[in-house]
């Protein structure tokens, strides 16, 4: 099924975030709490994708098991920036082997290594490329408080607005701990004439070490709220994965009142944090 048709329906969606092994030995851990979190009847699941090989390899398998094996509509990562045409063109080839009739088109992190090949530079590129080659449901990320990389947020915007033109389907933002921030940029992108559905993507944080990837990566706002938790609990493992799902679950349900009705969770290959997301919303959804 399509997301967009999924998005389409008049109720909220839930959804979880998988991403491969980066190794052959690893497989099988993530292909059991692939299955486990599938287990829980998620609108649909997505597979992300590492560029230049590794866990690129295996993105297509677990979303082919997804719906093959489990039944759940999966939402393939393919990320562009690292890929020459070539690849794209055969990863596309396998998703269309697979009936996996939805992707996340990516640009992806630019590679350190200044030798890696240079076919694609933005995510629009890649979105062309695959609205030209099959009848694909595509999606695209979306920052709320502006891509790291970006001048301003007015030329984040302008990305954005690209992507929508060169044919994606939905957007699903980055994380966020304060839904204010959604709020406003629904509103100014909404003037700005960019009416695709958006998916709210939320991240559990269930330990203290999150923290700094997240704020390294993304550059993230932490409100106080969230960083009083972080610096009451963080010490006590227990707790802290206890108040972060409380957290998350908090802002799910502002979301959903407040009219957002997708909510992608980054359950970092988590079926705890998941079922207790799921069971937490279990009346509301």
């Amino acid at each position: 099924m399509k997301i967009r048709d999924i998005l389409a329906e008049d109720k909220p969606t839930l959804s979880f975030e998988v991403f491969p092994p980066k190794t052959e030995d690893a497989y099988e851990t993530v292909e059991k709490a692939a299955k486990e979190i599938a287990g829980l009847k998620p609108s649909f699941m997505s597979v992300t994708y590492g560029a230049g090989g590794g866990t690129s390899d295996y993105t297509v398998g677990i979303a082919s098991d997804l719906q093959r094996k489990y039944g759940v509509t999966p939402l393939a990562h393919l990320t562009c920036v690292s890929s020459t045409r070539e690849k794209v063109a055969q990863v596309l080839a396998e998703l269309k082997k697979e009936n996996i009739e939805n992707i996340l088109a990516l640009r992806g992190d630019i590679p350190e290594d200044k030798g890696m090949p240079k076919a694609y530079h933005y995510a629009s590129e890649l979105i062309r490329e695959i609205k030209r080659s099959g009848d694909f449901c595509i999606g695209a990320a979306c920052y709320p408080e502006g891509h790291v990389e970006s001048a301003n947020k007015a030329a984040d915007m302008d990305y954005l607005k690209q992507k929508v033109e060169a044919g994606c389907d939905f957007v699903t933002t980055q994380m966020f701990f304060d839904n204010s921030i959604l709020y406003s940029y629904l509103y100014r992108i909404r003037e700005k004439g960019i009416t695709v559905p958006v998916i709210a993507g939320i991240m559990p944080v269930t330990n203290a070490r999150q923290i700094k990837r997240i704020t390294k990566m993304s550059g993230t706002y932490l409100p106080s709220r969230f960083m009083s938790i972080v610096d009451k609990f963080g010490d006590n493992p227990n707790a802290m994965k206890q108040a972060g799902i409380a957290y998350a679950t908090d802002q799910i349900i502002d979301l959903i009142a407040n009219g957002v009705k997708g909510i992608h969770v980054y359950s970092m290959n988590k079926p705890d944090v998941a079922m207790k997301i799921k069971e937490n919303l279990s009346e509301i959804l």
